[in-house]
C-alpha cells in the first residue's frame, strides 16, 4: 500500500464523514499529516484505520468504536471539547486547536 495515496484517501474519504457532524479537519497541518499517516500503518497491521491515540483491546466490538473518525461514539464529549481525541478534527468554528483543552469523559456534568 502506498502510505502517502492512501494518506490522500483517507483525507477525502473523512472529510466527506465528518463535514455534516460539523467538523474540519484540524488547520494544524503537521498533526493532521502525522495522524493520517499513523491511522494508515494501523490500518496495514489491523485491516482498519484505528484512531492512533486510542488503546487497540482484543474485543472487536469496542474496537469498532475507534475507527477513525470515532466522532459519532463520542459526540458529546468531543463536541464539548470542540475536537477529537488526538485533534485531527475540530469544530468547523475553530481556528486555532491549541487554545482547546483536552479532559476525561467523566468530567461532563450530567443533568
Amino acid at each position: 500500500m502506498n502510505v502517502k495515496a492512501r494518506k490522500e484517501a483517507l483525507r477525502y474519504f473523512f472529510g466527506k464523514v465528518v463535514d455534516p457532524m460539523g467538523y474540519k479537519f484540524s488547520p494544524d497541518e503537521e498533526l493532521v499529516d502525522f495522524s493520517l499517516e499513523q491511522e494508515v500503518l494501523l490500518e496495514q497491521k489491523y485491516g482498519v484505520p484505528y484512531c492512533p491515540c486510542k488503546r487497540i483491546t482484543a474485543s472487536r466490538s469496542e474496537n469498532m468504536k475507534i475507527v477513525c473518525p470515532c466522532i459519532p461514539f463520542n459526540r458529546e464529549h468531543f463536541d464539548a471539547m470542540k475536537r477529537c481525541w488526538c485533534g485531527l478534527f475540530v469544530h468547523k468554528d475553530v481556528t486555532d486547536p491549541s487554545k482547546l483543552k483536552q479532559f476525561p469523559a467523566a468530567a461532563l456534568k450530567k443533568g
